[in-house]
């Protein structure tokens, strides 16, 4: 995807952040942390892949399919809208 180079450095930032939650739960399992801790830090890390998913796949949406914001048909840009916004809260 090469229209992802502009944001690359924000894609590239998340990824850490994302590796910096994988390897706190590591370290929970492994100082035997209570499975409450550990389960909170697993939600919270699902939650951030899930982010950076929605993220690519409207990046995907906008530049390989159809964006919204530029479509001069009403119904494909709401249509590409509706998509956008339904994928945004099934990723919540």
């Amino acid at each position: 995807m090469t229209h992802l180079q502009k944001d690359n450095a924000k894609l590239v930032a998340r990824v850490r952040r994302l590796r910096g939650q994988m390897e706190a739960i590591e370290r929970a399992l492994e100082n035997h942390t209570p499975c409450g801790d550990i389960l909170q830090l697993v939600a919270s890390a699902r939650g951030a892949i899930n982010g950076l998913t929605i993220e690519l796949v409207e990046d995907h949406i906008r530049h390989h399919v159809v964006n919204p914001d530029l479509d001069a048909d009403p119904a494909r840009a709401k249509g590409a809208a509706d998509l956008i916004a339904v994928l945004r809260t099934y990723m919540k």
